[in-house]
């Protein structure tokens, strides 16, 4: 069964840091894309980053440049997103999904519709 677990959610300041984690399991992740979404109350789901796993380009939301930096960890099958200098609006439900598709992308796919495979959220609250 494909999985995939985020953690590392929590409330920080504005201009603080947090790192969250996507761990995957049940599939070969090497193989595909892998995204970062975000839904803040009220709001759409969005796109915030995503990276072709076996390439390792990434792909960013304008919001996000320059602030927010996607990894992975292939011996973990973990993928992570770095954000700094946070703000109020960067409140939301962070959500990783995997690709539909496999492949390896020199600009990973910004859609939801391109993922098939979704974690159930992590909750990342920036205080003023």
């Amino acid at each position: 069964q494909v999985q995939l677990v985020e953690s590392g959610g929590g409330l920080v300041q504005a201009g603080g840091s947090l790192k969250i984690s996507c761990a995957a399991s049940g599939r070969i992740f090497s193989s595909y894309a892998m995204g970062w979404f975000r839904q803040a109350p009220g709001k759409e789901r969005e796109f915030v980053a995503a990276i072709s796993w076996s390439r390792g380009s990434t792909a960013y939301a304008d919001s996000a440049k320059g602030r927010f930096t996607l990894s992975r960890d292939n011996a973990k099958n973990t993928a992570y997103l770095q954000m700094s200098t946070l703000k109020p609006e960067d409140t939301a439900v962070y959500y990783c999904a995997s690709s539909r598709q496999s492949g390896s992308w020199l600009l990973p796919p910004r859609t939801e519709e391109a993922y098939n495979v979704w974690g159930q959220g992590t909750q990342v609250t920036v205080s003023s």
